[in-house]
């Protein structure tokens, strides 16, 4: 396809970063376009597949010592998250359960999002839950009087995480240094490391996990090489 076809389809003004990036050659532009699109659906598989790891890791040690059905319960009146410092999460809980067909257990796990369960780190909701969900990651480092691995720790990684999740489902782009029309991996090879140390602490073996899906590595030397 022409460079003037390509930019009448994603618009120049969302080539143009691409294209200064490119030092105007506009080919180069368009493989770099495609080649963050391909970043992009990488690393995004790699965030789905903790996403879906980590909701299950909070919920096999939630079960055990809050109940079966410790989410719709702690949601209800009387709960551990009926109250005013935890209303989000109870409202998230209880739309979720609203957008059940049938509820069961397992499937208001799968509906709740990652912000969701970031939130369970968060000061108010793991007071909620017991302090237990830092178990989640038995390998975490030993914390230091410079530097604390406690649950507030755990909130702001998973929040970048999470930045970046909503980042790549927003069609941003992952390949610049942030807010410049620098072309950098950076960025994302920071955040793809975050993953894999996270999967550590969790005792998850990510190479065996990961086989055959995990390319980020290789799209981002490609990348760098334009």
């Amino acid at each position: 396809m022409r460079y003037s076809d390509f930019s009448s389809v994603m618009t120049a003004a969302r080539m143009n970063r691409y294209l200064q990036a490119s030092g105007g050659n506009s080919r180069k532009a368009m493989t770099l376009y495609r080649k963050n699109l391909q970043l992009s659906q990488e690393l995004f598989t790699v965030i789905s597949c903790f996403e879906v790891a980590l909701r299950n890791a909070i919920d096999t040690k939630s079960v055990p010592a809050l109940g079966n059905d410790w989410l719709r319960d702690g949601a209800a009146g009387g709960g551990i998250f009926d109250t005013p410092r935890c209303y989000l999460t109870r409202q998230n809980i209880n739309t979720a359960i609203g957008n059940l067909h049938v509820y069961s257990h397992h499937k208001l796990v799968a509906e709740l999002g990652f912000g969701f369960w970031r939130f369970m780190f968060a000061k108010h909701q793991f007071n909620a839950t017991g302090r237990i969900l830092l178990t989640v990651f038995p390998s975490k480092p030993t914390s230091t009087p410079a530097l604390q691995y406690n649950n507030i720790y755990i909130f702001h990684q998973l929040a970048k995480l999470n930045d970046i999740r909503n980042r790549m489902a927003h069609h941003e782009p992952i390949c610049f240094l942030p807010g410049l029309p620098v072309k950098d991996t950076t960025y994302a090879r920071q955040h793809y490391n975050l993953i894999l140390q996270l999967f550590q602490w969790m005792q998850i073996d990510e190479a065996a996990l990961l086989y055959g899906l995990d390319h980020i590595t290789t799209v981002c030397n490609e990348i760098d090489a334009l």
